[in-house]
Parts: structure tokens; sequence; C-alpha cells
């Protein structure tokens, strides 16, 4: 695989002509909604396949995955366009092969999804994912658990080999995520083994394959009861194959000050759970100032401390899957920055007629643009995601030896983040 950087003067014709591939095919790859207008400095993924076959009448995904020797899977992430499904038409050309993963090795990859999230979207994902993290079963004072639709998308992960992870938040019955709900449970005995008593119903009623604990906000006088909890559910859950996740908020040292890191002990939640979420993204966040949300040298920062207190197999990297674009000036207290999707993103730096520049410290690409006003023209900065900054952030998986990477969220396409990982990594399918 290619990440190109479009000049000056590129067509999508001139691009495919370069790496012997059709614009079609480029379009496809990278979501393009104009194909015929691209951005300077815009990234795209090129994928050189080792082997092609063009559909013939009468074939099916099935007969052409028997008749290559590969998977219905393997088709599925070399061809993202199928979108997870089986159609297709005579005439269409499928990458059956493509050049083995760059790193050599395998990664487990978790996505999150809310449980309206687009079927179509969700089907293009599944592929690509060894877990597939469902948001939000919820709390109520007495430890009992708000539950929520989920069975459909449950279904659907095990059809494609992913596991489904029942994820578990301080969502209340008010529809607000609320630290005291935790608090509360977490100074109750009695409320917790009602907790994990109904945890371990749905985790056997429901099918699902491991629980993930994403509690934030716990004051730093809870953080031993918070991974006490933890550890109570591993001894009761892991012996019957279930396995347990925890979030982290990305912290830098122990000492790290603030309500957001200080409930989260790293060596204790490390040694309680089976997999751990780093959350390395949010640093551009929507009542901050303009910047990436997730900076390379910051997250370096604190890959150099979890590595160091929790086994690395265990961590996985928070990649984020969306973008920001805030008003200029920022001003603190009154700026709002306003999210959208990647593909969006570049969408509006074309619309725009945008360069798009990447700032080397972070890693990431970022535009500006002026909107016209009745005031007068208004300045805009766009931080978002693309082949550049995704393949940075994968890499760390395999510079640190992490277990993965964990996508906040899937909720949105992403062709190029799923073609980079796939590039870079063999998705680990543990129901296969």
């Amino acid at each position: 695989m290619e990440i190109y950087t479009t000049q000056p003067g590129d067509s999508l014709w001139s691009i495919a002509q370069r790496f012997r591939t059709t614009p079609e095919r480029i379009a496809q790859d990278n979501a393009l909604a104009s194909p015929g207008v691209l951005s300077v400095g815009q990234a795209l993924v090129i994928l050189q396949p080792t082997q092609t076959y063009t559909v013939m009448p009468g074939d099916s995904l099935f007969t052409i995955a028997q008749q290559f020797g590969v998977s219905i899977s393997q088709l599925w992430r070399n061809n993202p366009f199928l979108k997870g499904g089986i159609d297709i038409q005579p005439g269409q050309v499928l990458f059956i092969t493509l050049p083995p993963p760059e790193l050599g090795r395998g990664a487990e990859v978790t996505g999150y999804a809310y449980p309206f999230i687009n079927r179509e979207i969700l089907r293009s994902a599944l592929p690509y994912l060894t877990y597939l993290s469902i948001f939000t079963y919820g709390l109520r004072p007495d430890g009992t658990l708000l539950e929520v639709d989920d069975e459909e998308l449950i279904n659907l992960a095990r059809q494609y080999g992913t596991a489904p992870i029942m994820m578990l938040t301080s969502l209340g019955e008010d529809g607000l995520f609320s630290a005291e709900l935790v608090i509360n449970v977490l100074s109750n005995p009695e409320a917790q083994n009602r907790l994990l008593d109904d945890i371990d119903r749905v985790l056997s009623e429901k099918r699902y394959s491991g629980i993930e604990f994403d509690f934030e906000y716990i004051d730093a006088a809870y953080a031993d009861e918070y991974a006490a909890l933890i550890a109570r559910a591993h001894e009761r859950l892991s012996p019957r194959g279930y396995l347990i996740f925890a979030d982290l908020a990305p912290k830098e040292s122990a000492e790290k000050r603030g309500l957001l890191y200080e409930g989260h002990d790293y060596p204790t939640i490390g040694a309680a759970a089976d997999r751990m979420l780093l959350m390395t993204y949010e640093y551009g966040f929507t009542f901050g100032p303009p910047m990436a949300v997730s900076p390379i040298q910051p997250i370096r920062a604190v890959l150099d401390y979890a590595v160091n207190t929790i086994l690395p197999a265990k961590l996985l990297l928070g990649v984020p899957n969306y973008a920001y674009n805030w008003t200029l000036p920022f001003v603190r207290g009154q700026s709002q920055a306003v999210p959208l999707s990647n593909i969006e993103a570049v969408e509006l730096a074309s619309e725009k007629n945008a360069a798009i520049q990447y700032d080397g410290y972070s890693q990431t690409p970022f535009f500006n643009y002026y909107e016209p006003t009745p005031a007068g023209p208004q300045e805009h900065e766009v931080w978002f995601q693309d082949a550049r900054s995704y393949d940075a952030s994968f890499r760390l998986v395999d510079e640190y030896n992490l277990g993965g990477a964990g996508i906040w969220q899937i909720m949105d396409p992403n062709p190029q983040l799923y073609l980079v990982l796939s590039s870079l990594y063999k998705t680990i399918k543990y129901l296969e």
C-alpha cells in the first residue's frame, strides 16, 4: 500500500496512471464524494494488489473465495466498496490478495459503536475488528443495570467473527453521566454484588464475550475500590471465559493530577483486567483551543509510562475517528468546536479550496479557510485524521509491543483508517 500526498496539478487520472490503477478504485478506497476534485496536500491510499479477479456472470463472493482459497473476510478487507456485503456485479474487479501486512504480526482491534449505528457502516467495519464494544449500559443507584437494545449488534458482530463486548459507564436514568453513581456503588458492597450479578446475567443471556468498565472522573479516594471491583469481576467471570476490559485516562505518570486521572491507578487496574484501552484522544476537544485530537508526541509520553506499569500485550491504543472545526479567534470559555467526520473534513477542504497542511509534531493534518459572514470573512481551522496520521498512530502499536488498538468510534465510515490498519497488521479474529 502507498500513501500519496496530492500536489498542485494532480488529478485522479494522473495519480491512477502513476500507480497503475484506476481512478474509480482510488475514489472507492478513499471515499471520495467528488472524485474530480482533489485538495492540495490530501492523502490518498493506493492499494497495490498481488492478485485480482474480474467478476463473471454467475459468480458469487462465496464461489470466488473458494476458487482462490481465501476467506470471504479477506475479500471484504481487501475491497472496502463491498461494505461487508455479498452483492457483486459482472465486470467488477476484486483485489484477491494484497502484500502481507508490513509489520508481520497480528493485532487486536476494538471498535466502539452506539446501538443506532447505520448497519451498512457497521458491516463495513466488522471484518477489521476483533471486538465490538457496544455503548453503553448504565447504572441505577442500587447497582442494577440500565440495559440497552443491543441484540441485533451482538448477532451481527458474531456473524462477522467479531467478539461483542458489553460496555458499562456511569450513565444514569436521567441520561447523564454521573460519578456519584459510581461512587455509590464502590462504597456499597450490596450494590456491588447486585451489579456483578446483573453483569453475569447479561453476559450469559445475550452471548457477550466480555465486559468493559468505563468509569471516568472518579475521585482519587476511590481508586483502590474501583480497581478492586474490576478484580472481583475478573475473579468471578474469567474462569468462564469472559474477558474483562477497562478504559484508562491518558497520563504520563502516577503523579498526574486532575479528576479525570486520579481515580485510574494503572498498576492495580493493569493487574486486574485482561485488556485496557488507553483513551489517547480528545487532546483537541470541543471547548479547547484548535489542535490535534490525538497528537503523537504527547501519546508517546503516555505509552512510556503505561508500558512500564502494565503488561504491554494488555494495552490497546485509543485511535480517534472524528475531526473538529474551530471558529477563530479562539476565546476560552466561549468558543466551541463543531465535530465532523474525517470524510466530511476532506470534503470541506475541497469545497473551500483549502490546501491541507501536515503538522510534523502531532503527525496530524489540518487546514484553514474563511467563511463569508455579514460581519466579514470568518476564519476557521479544522484538525482531522488521514492515512498519514493513522499510519503514525498504528505503528506505535508495534513500536511499544502493544496488544492492539481501539477505534473511538466507528459510527462514521472511514475506509482509509481500515486499509492502513490492515496494511500493517493482521486483525486477530478469535471467533472465525
